[in-house]
């Protein structure tokens, strides 16, 4: 017979009952959580420190498995470890029993999530995983079921009603599982010492990635893009050195190619009322000595602060002697994303 559509019959739509079971839902939801957390610091305390330790003693990589909506959650829970210092992936259990077992080793971890503990998919590699050395952490509602007593822990998911009227389509305990893979992953983040700049490297498309990872000489004008002129040079010479490199200021250097000075368009703007002839002037006469520099090899965010510090919008990027080898304009570090 061909398929059909099977219609469902609805009701009229009553905006009253809809907002009352979006809070009914949310209120259910949290007392799972909260449940949970009780849970977790009375019953389940010992088995959450010993999944933690497990955990963080694994020498391979922490293998994440479900099946229906628990996979989908388990997916989450592998990228949460990974982007948070544990090296993690999902193995759909389905696709295990046909090769992708072989993914697997016994240096890993497997934590296998079920609500009912009795998924079949998981219990047909569940054994296979246990006789190979690899330990499991099972993640179930019900701690006497077939996953729960094959793993080497429990961690408990149960709640006491899911959020769906007709107790059924998976809400509270998806939501739970999830809370409790951030659990795990949160404790595990804080014992392995993982910090921003650790979170910056797994991150490095994000804007925390590009503020932590972005050096100064990532984004900095280098070569003939660097205005500079000498302290011989007269000031029309030097302002036609900032007109021609677009950075709304030049660089001042001695022979040794080390920068003594600074002029910007807003020292010309302070001139204009009181220099009747520029022709007259060098560019010693009117620079600003001692200069703001900063090292290539300081972060991009750094520049940022000391450009909001001294109030400046360019700043010369010198080696360990002094040398000039760059120059930042503000644009520069707001293109990056620095900003």
């Amino acid at each position: 017979m061909p398929l059909t559509n099977t219609k469902i019959q609805t009701s009229a739509f009553d905006p009253t009952r809809a907002l009352q079971l979006g809070c009914d839902t949310l209120q259910i939801e949290a007392d799972a959580l909260l449940a949970m957390r009780d849970r977790l610091s009375l019953s389940d305390s010992d088995n959450f420190t010993q999944a933690v330790s497990m955990l963080l003693n694994c020498t391979g990589r922490v293998v994440v498995s479900g099946i229906g909506k628990s996979g989908h959650i388990a997916r989450k829970i592998a990228s949460t470890l990974a982007s948070t210092g544990t090296p993690a992936m999902f193995v759909h259990p389905a696709e295990a029993a046909h090769g992708d077992l072989g993914m697997i080793t016994k240096q890993d971890v497997l934590i296998a999530i079920s609500n009912s503990g009795e998924a079949s998919e998981l219990m047909s590699i569940g054994p296979i995983i246990k006789r190979m050395g690899a330990s499991l952490i099972a993640m179930t509602g019900n701690p006497n079921s077939s996953l729960a007593k094959l793993s080497n822990i429990h961690l408990s998911i149960k709640v006491e009603k899911e959020a769906c009227p007709l107790n059924l389509a998976p809400t509270a305990s998806t939501t739970a599982t999830l809370a409790l893979g951030d659990a795990l992953s949160v404790s595990l983040l804080d014992a392995k010492g993982f910090r921003e700049e650790d979170f910056a490297r797994s991150h490095p498309g994000g804007a925390l990635g590009r503020r932590l990872l972005t050096l100064v000489r990532d984004v900095m004008r280098s070569g003939d893009g660097v205005p500079r002129v000498t302290a011989s040079t007269s000031l029309p010479d030097a302002l036609l050195e900032i007109t021609k490199k677009g950075l709304a200021m030049t660089a001042v250097v001695d022979e040794a190619g080390r920068a003594i000075g600074v002029f910007t368009d807003g020292d010309l703007r302070r001139l204009l009322g009181t220099v009747q002839d520029f022709t007259k002037l060098s560019i010693a006469d009117v620079m600003h000595g001692s200069p703001r520099s900063i090292g290539p090899e300081k972060l991009a965010v750094e520049a940022v602060s000391l450009m909001e510090e001294h109030r400046i919008n360019q700043l010369l990027v010198s080696d360990s002697d002094g040398k000039l080898i760059g120059a930042l304009h503000i644009h520069d570090l707001t293109r990056a994303k620095v900003i």
